[in-house]
């Protein structure tokens, strides 16, 4: 069946229930940036593979909303579909909410699976819609009913991540948990998002390729802990733990009755942008919600330093297997076939060499020549590129060890470079060393940061459409809030928060040309303190991604005596951290690859 022909089964299904708009979104019931087989329902739908976007389906037209990472990838992938792509942030396109206000004819309905829809939008959709007499339907997954042969559920089993990876007990943060509920005067905590779970229980599993999490919701009061888990994924070790705090373990479904069990007069903590739209409406009405962000997002943010040694130890064995990668590829190009999936795959062998390497942490994006302008660009048999002797490779890819979750990138010279095609490389570059040494006072937020990145690029009138990084999860997800590099605000993504110690955050500013390059580099950097003194608390970044920075790729007059003097500083750096593990021939391209200019 073809996507015209399931969007036509889609609209026979919503005929039936007098539907007349259906948004189907990326998320699980989790809200989750990556998801399950079972979860694609937006990629069956449209045939759109990014990992965010959302299709809205009406009885007259379908359009793919998605941001900027996106945008040339969704204009290829929805070609002959029928669904128009609407360009999220672009000038005079209609965000989903103004779109459904405008398209759907008054006392009409509008449908969704509320499993999948965070309350916080399903409370703005009603509200807005109202004024038109629009009513909601969300008891309804529509994909269910057209989707044959739909993936099952992940029945994956889950493993204990070890207190001396974690360096805090299940136990302890249950304590601080109850003990923000206490301030906040709230009896209740709901807690949906899987990477909060996982790091409040220590619980990690196979249930999303590449996020190392377990399905699952809890529901935590100041004297019980509930878990809503299939309880066949959990082994003796993880029981053990669990029994400690008395932790009662429910089918994962039965979280959707159980909420509707609170007494009227308990007070629940939740947080509307991640709780889904049908939890929310379950739980009954004379309950208070306090809607803040979950206590977890933050306290994970901070990591402590037992996962701060581990993850420094994660990235020096990533570094290693990255430097072979490099070293393999610089040797071997044009001498024998290497394609973009080649590469990608001979980087996770190498990788997979590595102690405690558990599996990659995001689908690598390898792009050579123009497909490196797509920037979340993902090779297939029919689209792989063969690498030539020339041009830039770009390679975007991570790992999950026990010790750490990691993403590097590095666009790569394969061959004699066009003085265009360096320039716009060492920009990047600057950019890059701009942020990572900037020093700042406590209560500087990501945005206040990111022109030091952006500078280089903005100078050229050139921009990138997505923020310079992302928060980085503890065996977690690959993008984690609240902290991030962007230079506006957008509210749904919440990584604006105060950079506080022990936040580690992606620092990957690029350079994208439709039809030409892509350029991307990408270090990880810890937020340590500083000095303080009567101006107050200073703040700085410590590296700890090392892996050589092209330097044939490099037009050194481009740069300044300080940039290149930080580039110099950080080549030492790798050198000294990943030279041990290499053998002669790779040690030697090693030194010549990290040389001082």
């Amino acid at each position: 069946m073809n996507i015209k022909s399931r969007l036509s089964e889609l609209r026979k299904q919503m005929n039936e229930k007098n539907i007349y708009a259906y948004i189907v979104p990326s998320s699980d019931n989790h809200e989750s940036e990556y998801v399950g087989d079972y979860f694609k329902s937006r990629q069956f739908i449209s045939g759109f593979t990014g990992s965010a976007g959302t299709v809205i389906v009406t009885q007259e037209e379908a359009g793919l909303w998605t941001d900027g990472r996106y945008f040339i990838q969704a204009e290829k992938e929805l070609e002959g579909s029928g669904i128009k792509l609407f360009k999220m942030g672009e000038e005079g396109v209609p965000t989903t909410d103004e779109y459904l206000y405008n398209a759907i004819p008054q006392d009409k309905i509008l449908g969704f699976d509320g499993r999948v829809v965070c309350a916080k939008e399903g409370i703005n959709l009603a509200d807005k819609l109202a004024k038109k007499n629009i009513n909601i339907v969300y008891e309804y997954d529509l994909i269910e009913n057209i989707w044959d042969n739909r993936p099952a559920l992940s029945d994956n089993k889950a493993f204990l991540l070890d207190v001396r990876y974690v360096g805090e007990t299940f136990s302890s943060k249950l304590a601080r948990l109850r003990k923000k509920m206490e301030e906040k005067n709230v009896t209740n905590h709901v807690i949906t998002t899987l990477e909060d779970i996982a790091w409040l229980f220590n619980i990690r599993g196979r249930d999303v390729k590449f996020n190392p999490v377990v399905l699952s919701y809890a529901l935590i009061t100041l004297d019980k802990v509930y878990l809503f888990v299939d309880k066949n994924k959990l082994n003796d070790e993880i029981l053990g733990e669990l029994d400690k705090e008395n932790v009662e373990i429910k089918p994962y479904n039965d979280i959707y009755e159980f909420i509707k069990t609170l007494n009227n007069d308990e007070k629940i903590l939740l947080d509307s942008t991640k709780i889904n739209y049908a939890i929310y409406n379950n739980i009954p009405s004379e309950v208070k919600k306090v809607d803040e962000f979950n206590p977890t997002m933050f306290f994970k943010a901070e990591k402590n330093e037992v996962e701060l040694k581990n993850i420094r130890n994660s990235h020096i064995k990533d570094g290693v297997a990255f430097t072979k990668f490099m070293y393999w590829l610089k040797q071997n190009i044009g001498k024998i076939e290497i394609t973009e999936m080649s590469a990608a795959k001979k980087l996770e062998d190498l990788r997979r060499e590595q102690e405690g390497f558990i599996e990659p942490s995001f689908s690598t994006i390898a792009g050579y020549k123009e497909h490196a302008a797509m920037m979340h660009y993902s090779a297939t048999e029919e689209t792989d590129y063969k690498l030539q002797p020339q041009h830039l490779f770009l390679i975007d890819s991570g790992g999950q060890y026990f010790d750490g979750t990691t993403d590097i990138t590095r666009t790569i010279a394969l061959g004699k470079l066009s003085d265009e095609l360096k320039i716009h490389f060492t920009a990047v570059l600057r950019g890059m060393i701009n942020l990572s040494m900037a020093k700042f006072l406590h209560g500087v937020r990501g945005y206040n940061l990111d022109i030091l990145a952006r500078r280089p690029m903005w100078n050229m009138g050139i921009d990138y459409k997505c923020g310079t990084g992302h928060g980085v999860g503890f065996v977690g997800a690959i993008h984690e809030a609240p902290n991030g590099f962007r230079w506006r605000i957008i509210p749904e993504r919440f990584d604006s928060a105060v950079l506080e110690e022990g936040m580690l955050t992606t620092n990957e500013p690029g350079i994208y040309i439709e039809g030409s390059h892509g350029i991307r580099i990408e270090n990880e950097l810890i937020v340590r303190k500083a000095e303080k003194n009567e101006y107050g608390q200073f703040m700085e970044f410590e590296v700890v991604t090392f892996a050589p920075i092209d330097l044939d790729a490099i037009d050194i007059n481009e740069m300044n005596k300080e940039e290149k003097a930080y580039l110099n500083y950080y080549h030492k750096l790798v050198y000294d951290k990943v030279s041990p593990f290499l053998n002669d021939e790779e040690r030697q391209w090693l030194k010549e690859y990290t040389k001082e200019v």
